[in-house]
């Protein structure tokens, strides 16, 4: 198997849309009502989604994530594009040594930037 996209419903998808065209640049892809941009090997995608109503109410239950080398000059870059910032970017300990920052959308889903955790390619 191999995991690939996630898909973040909305009530105002093109809210979402707005918001991750600030942090992300132009979408890779925009159909029939979804809007994507590729990030690495796989999709961030918005939408449509009639049983999404307002706010994520629990936005700590599914965070996705974005793995950089460069936690602190991302965050900073994308703070910056107006990501609205849950959590600067802080380190945590071994055996993984590195780095994280939470971030948030206009329906409060949460992303996260965090250093590379596993096996480098190549390496």
């Amino acid at each position: 198997m191999d995991f690939n996209s996630i898909l973040i419903g909305s009530e105002d998808p093109q809210r979402l849309v707005d918001y991750y065209t600030k942090l992300f640049g132009d979408p890779t892809m925009s159909e029939g009502g979804y809007t994507g941009w590729q990030i690495g090997s796989g999709f961030v995608t918005v939408g449509p989604h009639d049983e999404v109503h307002g706010r994520n109410a629990h936005p700590g239950r599914i965070i996705w994530n974005i793995e950089t080398a460069d936690v602190k000059g991302e965050f900073e870059r994308l703070a910056g594009a107006g990501a609205i910032v849950v959590r600067e970017p802080y380190g945590f300990e071994a055996p993984l040594d590195g780095s994280i920052a939470t971030l948030a959308d206009p329906d409060d889903n949460y992303f996260q930037l965090m250093s590379p955790m596993g096996p480098q390619p190549g390496g």
